[in-house]
């Protein structure tokens, strides 16, 4: 089987020590290469991985040069993500590009461009793509167990971005309060807030379970807290043909709910013209109500099949065999979810129900 190089780049974003854990237990994959402006945001994963110092850099091309990977992880700020996609296109390597997709749709369709001539993948990575609860209620709308899907609701979030680094190693309250003034994921302009942080999951998943339609306006909300310059909390009303949606972002949640659900729980609640499914993060059943069964009734969560259980397994999957990303993952499908994104955005600045931008 072929041994897949792959390389890390850039570290803003705390999943990727996750990823490179996932490129670490790959039996065919090898970790090649880390790139980042700061050494020091490097140095867990050089501990982690034993990476040795030939295979660490502060200059991209520098990286992508020398390493010369199959694969390239990206985990920069949402801002900068077309930057370094366009970069990285350069050196004609498969890139999986950790959520959100972008700052923009327009951000997001310069990505897709840069990838177009190189005949190479590019994956954007949503890590509720990989809960079995969530899997197994597409395949039950798909099966037609509750009619036609008219309604989804998402509720997404944990205490904040600030409180836990790889493998959710917690941080005290005390910490992320020093650290807001200096983080991008509380800087407007890096792309930081709730909103741009988790409405995408719920868009992204949302679009899937709708088979790719897009809604025809949307109205958004959000939270005003002195002395932040993002929101922490945010709630979108997506009007398809067939119905209204909701999706709500908050960061500030009673418990993160990889430890402890909170209330209102993370996860999904779907509507269909015949039943109803609710699907919440890390439970390993969903729950069905349909017209012949009224009552509640839990259905045990599918096993994902191999090749499909992490993004890692699947990006070298698809590569090896020579297969579409597809799903949650696919950017076609991620920029419709991308646009209602943009639309909750300039709607909360606007006060105003918008048409889907396009």
């Amino acid at each position: 089987m072929t041994r897949f190089r792959v390389t890390g780049i850039n570290f803003d974003h705390m999943h990727m020590g996750d990823l490179l854990r996932l490129v670490d237990d790959h039996p065919n994959a090898e970790i090649v290469g880390i790139y980042d402006k700061s050494p020091d945001k490097m140095a867990q994963a050089i501990a982690d991985f034993a990476i040795p110092e030939d295979a660490v850099f502060t200059d991209l091309d520098a990286c992508l040069a020398q390493t010369k990977p199959d694969l390239a992880i990206l985990c920069a700020a949402t801002a900068e993500h077309a930057d370094h996609v366009e970069a990285l296109a350069k050196h004609n390597v498969h890139i999986h590009v950790e959520k959100p997709f972008a700052a923009s749709a327009a951000e997001a369709k310069r990505m897709m461009a840069a990838m177009a001539p190189t005949g190479k993948l590019m994956a954007i990575n949503w890590p509720l793509a990989w809960y079995p609860s969530h899997n197994t209620c597409k395949r039950l709308i798909d099966d037609g167990v509750i009619g036609d899907l008219i309604e989804v609701h998402h509720y997404g979030g944990n205490r904040g971005p600030l409180y836990h680094l790889a493998d959710k190693v917690e941080v005290s309250a005390e910490q992320v309060e020093q650290q807001k003034s200096d983080s991008w994921w509380y800087k407007k302009a890096s792309g930081g807030g709730s909103l741009l942080d988790y409405l995408g999951y719920g868009a992204t998943l949302g679009t899937w379970f709708m088979d790719g339609r897009a809604p025809l306006e949307v109205t958004c909300v959000v939270d005003q807290t002195a002395g932040i310059e993002v929101d922490q909390h945010s709630i979108t009303i997506c009007r398809y043909e067939q119905g209204l949606s909701k999706m709500e972002t908050r960061w500030g949640t009673f418990t993160d709910p990889w430890v402890t659900q909170p209330q209102p729980q993370c996860g999904f609640v779907v509507v269909g013209t015949g039943g109803t499914i609710s699907s919440y993060d890390y439970d390993d059943f969903v729950t069905v109500q349909t017209e012949a069964e009224p009552d509640h009734k839990k259905v045990p969560v599918d096993v994902l099949k191999p090749g499909r259980t992490n993004p890692i397994e699947y990006m070298l999957n698809c590569i090896e065999n020579g297969t579409p990303i597809e799903g949650p993952l696919a950017p076609d499908l991620c920029l419709t979810a991308q646009r209602i994104v943009d639309t909750a955005y300039l709607s909360a600045q606007q006060k105003k129900t918008l048409a889907l931008v396009s």
